[in-house]
C-alpha cells in the first residue's frame, strides 16, 4: 500500500479560519469590494461613490453606494419597474432597459446633489465614448465646469462576469450619458472586436434602442408564428412594433430627462378586517382528533356491510 500523507490534519484544523459570511454564500467579492471602496489618505475620509447593477429575474436595480463602517449608504436609487412611468411597459430586463435605467439614477442623482443643469450629458446616444481631459486629469464627461467638477462613480458589477456586450455595460452607458463621470472605456461595449480592435458604435447603438429585440421579433414572426405570439405576447397586446421600437426609447429617454424624481410614496394602510384564528386548547385539539377517528371507523363499517 502507497503511503499517502495526510494534508489536513489536527494542526490544520486547529488553525482553519472560516471566510466571511458574503464569501462563502457567494454573494460578495471581497478583494473587489476593497478596492471600490478604499479611500486614499489625502482625500481626507471623502466617500468613494460607487455605481452598483445588480440584475433579477425582473427587473435591473441601479443605485448610487458609498460605505461607512456600519454599512453602505444609498445616495440615490432607480429602478426598471419605474420605466412604465416614463412609457415602457414591456422587456424591463434587456440591454435598453438597462441604459434606460442607469440614465434615470444618473438624472435623479445629479438633481439631489444640484447639478443636472451643469452636466446634462449626452443628449444625443450615439454609442461614442465621451471624455475631456482638465487639469492633466481626465473626466469621462463632454465638458467640464470651472467651479463644480462632475461627478464620480465607479462601476460595481458584484460577482457578474463581465463580458463583452454585458447588460451591466447598458447601464453604465446610460449613467455616463446622463452626466455621470464613469471611468470606462469602449472595450466591453457591443460592437468592440477584440481581435481587430475596432469598436463600431453604431452596433452599440442599435443595442441601446432596442435593435436586437427587433430584429428577433421580426425573425420569430416569419420563422415561428406560434412561438411569437407566446413570447411577445406583452408587446402585441401594448400594440409595439419591431419598427416602432427606436421612436419608444427615444420617448423614454426624453420624459426621464424631463422629470427624474422618484415617485411619490404610497401611504399604507393594512387590512385591519383580518383576524387571526385563535389557537385551540389541548381539550379542543383531542376532541378534533377523536371525532376524525370517530368518523373514519363509521366510513370502514359502512364499507363492510
Amino acid at each position: 500500500m502507497v503511503f499517502v500523507r495526510v494534508q489536513k490534519n489536527r494542526a490544520y484544523f486547529s488553525r482553519y479560519q472560516v471566510k466571511y459570511r458574503r464569501r462563502r454564500e457567494g454573494k460578495t467579492d471581497y478583494r473587489q469590494r476593497k478596492r471600490l471602496c478604499a479611500q486614499d489618505k489625502n482625500k481626507y475620509q471623502s466617500p468613494k461613490y460607487r455605481l452598483v447593477v445588480r440584475f433579477t429575474n425582473r427587473r435591473v436595480i441601479c443605485q448610487i453606494a458609498y460605505a461607512l463602517i456600519d454599512g453602505d449608504r444609498i445616495l440615490a436609487q432607480a429602478d426598471s419597474t419605474e420605466l412604465p412611468r416614463y412609457g415602457l411597459k414591456v422587456g424591463l430586463k434587456n440591454y435598453a432597459a438597462a441604459y434606460c435605467t442607469g440614465l434615470l439614477v444618473a438624472r435623479r442623482l445629479l438633481q439631489k446633489v444640484g447639478l443636472d443643469d451643469v452636466y446634462e450629458g449626452n443628449t444625443e446616444v450615439d454609442g461614442e465614448v465621451v471624455s475631456t481631459s482638465f487639469n492633466k486629469k481626465t473626466y469621462f464627461v463632454d465638458e467640464v465646469d470651472d467651479d463644480k467638477r462632475p461627478f464620480r462613480a465607479f462601476l460595481d458589477v458584484g460577482t457578474k462576469a463581465t463580458t463583452t456586450g454585458c447588460r451591466i455595460f447598458g447601464a453604465l452607458k446610460g449613467a455616463a450619458d446622463g452626466g455621470l463621470d464613469v471611468p470606462h472605456s469602449e472595450k466591453r461595449f457591443p460592437g468592440y472586436d477584440r481581435d481587430a480592435k475596432e469598436y463600431d458604435a453604431d452596433m452599440h447603438r442599435e443595442r441601446i434602442f432596442g435593435g436586437h429585440v427587433g430584429e428577433y421579433m421580426e425573425y420569430l414572426d416569419e420563422e415561428d408564428n406560434q412561438k411569437y405570439q407566446e413570447h411577445f405576447a406583452a408587446y402585441i397586446e401594448d400594440d409595439i412594433e419591431p419598427d416602432g421600437l427606436e421612436e419608444l426609447y427615444e420617448s423614454v429617454h426624453e420624459a426621464i430627462r424631463e422629470d427624474p424624481s422618484p415617485a411619490e410614496k404610497k401611504d399604507f394602510s393594512a387590512d385591519k378586517s383580518y383576524k387571526r384564528k385563535a389557537k385551540l386548547t389541548l381539550e379542543e385539539r383531542k376532541a378534533r382528533v377523536e371525532a376524525k377517528k370517530e368518523a373514519k371507523r363509521e366510513e370502514l363499517e359502512e364499507d363492510d356491510e
